[in-house]
């Protein structure tokens, strides 16, 4: 049978899998404090530990912190010239502190020059600018002026937005708690854009507090009562649902556009409070001048509506929404005599598909082009297979009657060997666009990897951009024009900046050069580098054993899982490693809590079991109804094939997971 497994840690719950595995544990538990609180009277050691382990956890702490002190790299932004030969870029980069548990964030300026031999340089700025305190880094579309926010620290302060151009501050717009709460700067709500002339940026922020009630001993409603006696437990008023998790704390998302020159903002009137707002960007010249997502909060409970969780969740209805720009004249609103009033200039625009999410405009203003998880919403799973569609934007700008949704990459239901098996997409840079104006650039989970992938949004092609023959993760950063900004690394390689250039001397499709650039970042220590030198990597893919004859076609297909492993690898400890979700996935990009277990001399194997991100609809969907035995089974299954193959000890194994994987552990266990 199976090799017995060992539970190395388990971790129920969605939190930060990373810090909490960042914590130390070791495979020889036997070895493991019971408790590190309190000390020993006699000998001033933590209760458990003996005088010969201190070293060994003095030296475990220093690596802890060498690795955790490599940074990381964020976003970035090109802005281009004149000159087609050079352009400028900045680059966000973070560094974790862990005995000040925050993460500092920089930003790195750069210029690229290019020559005609397909060559690049980057001439790096001699020190980072820390960005301390600043929650949104967006620069405006020509890249001539930068909008920093800083969210308030407390209820009392106010949320700044700094307008800065080359060389000084220009507007600093100080927005009281009265007029909305902190901007929305990540996650599904995040959504900051400037208009093209540069004047107004919209953003999604909480909605100012809403009045509530004081009562007396009596029971009677005081009147004048100040905002202090409201964090009182007398008359809160009236229950709000929040979306969960990371939002739990966070007013609802509505939206607001500030005028950088007068520094006036205004609330997007019309929109009920029932729609969380999120994602807004700026629409081509129309009486509609603002598209942005909005959630719902009704998910079939019509009496008492219930904000269900959203952070993980992209089964969570939502519809692409119009409005108008709340700074122009009402004489320009629309208004229909059925439709009169705040709400007149809000137009639902997906009202017949499910999920609508990541708009984007095309150049020239013709399409509007968005994600969908309709596979996700109509099926349950909380992350399914994305879809892309696009609406013909009308050329007047007027939004009458039903628009037209048309299908550029479909859901892929059951990929062939080596081909493109679907769009699982996290994200979309703000400007996607090659200068054809209709080929997308985004980065994709494709089996064990991240890609990045070009769509034609016309004809619907999709090609991988990223090598072909690599089993690192590729990641894009931004667009230089028509060449790609991109960061790639592995379980076993730092990242690493590169720059594409679409190769176009060659019969085949779609076949890119990519040069490796040169960076500021700090080598890592002489140990690190030898320790990550000492290991290797490879995408193994695992049959699938004994598939029933119900499952579809896509659900018989091998799954994969990552090995990673050391010098000595047949007779080292091999620690199991299971992703959460169950959708999700474990891609082959570096990630330093794996990265500090094998340097502790294991080997791991990283199991994407059926049902993970990458590998087609009918493998995903064939999980839901067959959890605790169809994913135990695949787990092992990839633990008996590394076993056969003589790569593993298979008496020295253990498993880590978090969230469904912390699910896992205790099924691999017990069972």
């Amino acid at each position: 049978g199976p090799p017995p497994l060992l539970a190395l840690r388990l971790f129920c719950g969605a939190g930060d899998s990373e810090n909490l595995l960042l914590g130390g544990a070791r495979a020889r538990v036997s070895r493991r404090p019971k408790a590190m609180a309190s000390a020993h009277p006699s000998q001033g050691l933590p209760s458990g530990m003996d005088p010969s382990m201190v070293d060994e956890y003095a030296s475990q702490s220093k690596l802890l912190q060498e690795f955790v002190k490599i940074p990381s790299i964020g976003k970035a932004w090109v802005f281009t010239s004149k000159d087609e030969n050079a352009s400028r870029a900045m680059v966000s980069v973070s560094q974790s502190d862990l005995l000040a548990n925050k993460k500092r964030s920089f930003l790195l300026n750069t210029h690229i020059s290019k020559s005609s031999s397909k060559s690049v340089s980057f001439q790096w700025s001699p020190f980072p600018v820390e960005m301390s305190g600043v929650s949104a880094v967006v620069p405006s579309p020509s890249g001539k002026k930068l909008l920093l926010v800083r969210n308030a620290e407390d209820d009392d302060s106010p949320t700044k937005l700094e307008i800065w151009g080359p060389c000084q501050l220009e507007n600093e717009i100080h927005v009281a708690r009265s007029v909305h709460g902190s901007l929305y700067a990540d996650g599904w709500f995040e959504g900051i854009s400037w208009n093209q002339e540069e004047t107004l940026i919209a953003y999604v922020a909480e909605e100012p507090p809403q009045p509530k009630p004081e009562f007396n001993d009596s029971g009677y409603k005081k009147e004048g009562s100040s905002q202090k006696d409201f964090r009182s437990w007398k008359g809160q008023g009236d229950i709000e649902d929040s979306w969960g998790e990371t939002y739990s704390n966070k007013r609802i998302p509505a939206l607001f556009v500030a005028n950088i020159s007068s520094g006036e903002v205004r609330a997007l009137k019309g929109i009920p409070r029932s729609l969380s707002a999120g994602q807004v960007i700026w629409a081509p010249s129309s009486s509609y001048s603002l598209v942005f997502v909005a959630w719902s909060d009704d998910n079939g409970f019509q009496e008492t509506p219930r904000k269900l969780g959203i952070k993980y969740c992209y089964n969570r209805p939502c519809a692409l929404y119009a409005a108008a720009d709340p700074f122009k004249e009402e004489a320009d609103k629309p208004s229909t005599d059925s439709n009169k009033g705040d709400t007149a200039a809000l137009v639902k625009l997906t009202a017949d598909l499910s999920s609508a999410f990541f708009p984007r405009f095309s150049p020239d203003g013709k399409y509007l082009v968005f994600i969908s998880a309709k596979s996700a919403v109509d099926s349950g799973a909380h992350n399914a297979t994305n879809s892309m569609h696009k609406i013909d934007w009308p050329t007047d700008g007027k939004l009458e009657g039903s628009l037209s949704v048309s299908d550029v990459v479909p859901t892929v239901m059951s990929p062939q060997d080596g081909c493109f098996p679907g769009m699982y997409c996290s994200g979309l840079l703000r400007f996607p666009w090659l200068s054809d104006g209709r080929t997308m650039i985004l980065s994709s989970a494709w089996g064990s990897k991240e890609v990045i992938l070009s769509i034609n949004v016309a004809s619907g092609e999709v090609s991988r951009v990223s090598p072909q023959d690599s089993d690192y993760s590729w990641n894009v950063l931004a667009l230089d024009n028509n060449n790609i900004l991109a960061v790639s690394s592995s379980l076993v390689t730092l990242p690493q900046m590169y720059y594409g250039f679409e190769d176009s001397h060659t019969d085949k499709p779609c076949q890119w050069d990519w040069q490796e650039i040169s960076s500021p970042f700090p080598k890592p220590s002489d140990k690190v580098s030898s320790l990550l030198a000492d290991h290797k990597f490879s995408v193994i893919k695992i049959p699938v054993s004994n598939p029933s004859d119900k499952l579809p076609d896509g659900a018989k297909l091998p799954f994969e899982a990552i090995f990673v492993s050391g010098k000595d690898s047949a007779s080292s400890p091999t620690i199991v490693v299971l992703h959460g979700g169950p959708h999700s996935v474990y891609p082959s990009s570096y990630s330093r809590s794996l990265a500090f277990l094998y340097a502790q001399g294991y080997n791991l194997l990283v199991v994407n079991y059926r049902g993970s991100l990458g590998f087609g609809e009918e493998a995903l969907q064939s999980l839901p109804g067959n959890i605790g035995s169809q994913d135990v089974n695949d787990v092992l299954t990839a633990l008996d094939f590394v076993k056969k193959r003589g790569l593993i000890d298979a008496s020295r194994v253990a498993v880590v997971g978090g969230s469904h994987g912390g699910f896992l552990t205790t099924h691999l266990i017990g069972q």
